[in-house]
């Protein structure tokens, strides 16, 4: 029987104390209504509730689990929204306060997180009696989340969570790109919670150990998800940093580096930045976010490294010298991240793509003017969007001034896999990709990255490198 909208007794003026566990169900839904809401990012939804004092004095447990929901709800919005919606008789006003992320996050709990029903369904509805515009519903809140910790589990098993959880035009397109199939494992390994992938600066192996993680093929060490990362060993000694395995091979297709000048442009957080410094690269790291810029330089600061950063539009700055080296990470959908970033899924529009590939096109082709002629330039994003990946690189090339060749990726550089490789010669990760054991370390990323050579402006004035990929005038021995 559906629930129904009801009164409820008589309210206190003044709330009492709040009861354990409530504050990290409030975070979760305050998180939740700052991302569907107020159209924030989860990563800035998260950074505005650690400016409050009752948040920011939360035990980190909590914190973790307030993330947790938040991100459960973000993923499996589609399935939550039906699975809630099934025990609703009628339409609710619209002037309901947060009912409905109290009761998405709490039928998140129930049926994908464990949470024993008594303490969900108690602190939902406690949550929904402190909500002025949302009290008059506390019995209507019992009465749904009883029934989704009594059913919630079977509607689940039926749903088609791929299709109801991902929006229709990035499905489309999907399919469109890479056919039904591909389209579906794209959905089913974005929808899931991604491990923790750390980059070392060296002894792989013996961090592998100290970490208690596993060692991927590409060199990156996958640890499980959860925990707090600055409490991990070598952390604090800037031993190595968090990269995914994906995001961490576009600054590997340069080869060796040591003694490069290289420009990383939007280079912010630092990751590839790191990568590069740490081969021994003179590196300048240029971003137009002043606040991201001070996250870079912290990373750096921890990590030991140098490079000298630069905050400005790398759509249209420019240096003195050329570089041996461009990379370029360009700002896109994102949507190769879904699985650590949820609130792509309600954020990014198909309309956002013009606008992106205007500004993918400009930065490219100022990343392009800023190699010497034979040396080597890595455009890559994190989007599953061919307009973001290879018709950047496809207009590129076309254009004959330029003067760019395509340097194929090969199978087995930095364990790249070869069904990573695309038959132009270029990497392209799907979330699917890298199986392991494991299914819940399994995945990464969604990337695109392409390796282009500046051709020397007169032949034979340039070496040639010893190997494809291998920066042209590697020092020796390189």
């Amino acid at each position: 029987m559906a629930a129904r909208e009801t009164g409820a007794g008589v309210r206190g003026s003044e709330p009492p104390a709040r009861p354990a566990g409530l504050p990290a169900r409030e975070l979760a839904v305050e998180l939740v209504a700052g991302v569907i809401d107020k159209g924030r990012t989860l990563d800035e939804a998260i950074a505005g509730s650690a400016s409050r004092s009752d948040y920011r004095e939360l035990p980190a447990s909590d914190r973790g689990l307030a993330r947790l929901i938040a991100a459960t709800v973000l993923r499996r919005h589609g399935q939550l929204s039906e699975i809630v919606g099934a025990f609703i008789e009628r339409p609710l006003p619209r002037q309901r306060g947060r009912l409905t992320p109290i009761l998405l996050a709490g039928a998140a709990q129930l049926v994908f997180l464990g949470v024993a029903p008594h303490a969900v369904i108690n602190l939902a509805v406690e949550q929904v009696r402190r909500d002025p515009r949302a009290r008059r519903f506390d019995r209507l809140t019992n009465a749904v989340l009883r029934r989704v910790s009594e059913r919630g589990a079977g509607i689940a098993a039926s749903q088609d969570a791929a299709k109801l959880n991902i929006p229709a035009w990035l499905w489309s397109r999907w399919a469109s790109a890479y056919g039904e199939e591909a389209a579906r494992r794209i959905a089913e390994a974005s929808l899931g919670e991604a491990p923790l992938d750390v980059s070392v600066r060296s002894d792989a192996e013996g961090w592998r150990e100290r970490l208690g993680g596993t060692l991927l093929p590409t060199g990156s060490i996958r640890l499980s998800p959860g925990g707090r990362v600055e409490t991990l060993p070598g952390f604090e000694k800037g031993a190595w940093w968090v990269q995914d395995a994906a995001a961490a091979l576009p600054a590997r297709l340069f080869g060796a580096v040591d003694g490069l000048r290289v420009a990383d442009l939007c280079a912010a957080p630092g990751g590839k930045t790191a990568e590069l410094a740490a081969g021994g690269a003179r590196v300048t790291a240029v971003d137009i976010d002043a606040r991201r810029i001070e996250r870079l330089k912290a990373n750096l600061a921890r990590l030991r490294l140098e490079a000298e950063v630069v905050e400005a539009d790398a759509a249209r700055w420019g240096a003195e010298a050329s570089f041996d080296c461009v990379l370029i990470d360009a700002p896109c959908l994102s949507t190769g991240t879904i699985r650590r970033h949820p609130d792509i899924l309600h954020l990014k529009r198909e309309s956002d793509i013009g606008r992106l590939g205007a500004l993918q096109e400009r930065l490219l082709d100022n990343a392009a003017r800023l190699v010497r002629p034979g040396g080597l330039l890595v455009y890559c994003t994190c989007s599953l969007e061919p307009e973001e990946g290879q018709h950047q690189i496809e207009r590129l090339l076309g254009a004959t001034a330029n003067g760019y060749e395509r340097v194929a990726i090969r199978p087995g550089e930095s364990g790249i896999g070869p069904e990573w490789i695309t038959p132009a010669g270029d990497l392209r990760t799907f979330p699917f990709h890298l199986a392991l054991e494991n299914e819940e370390l399994s995945g990464m990323d969604g990337f695109f990255a392409a390796r282009l050579r500046r051709r020397p402006a007169v032949s034979g004035t340039v070496q040639t490198a010893s190997a494809i990929g291998a920066p042209i005038h590697a020092s020796p021995g390189n």
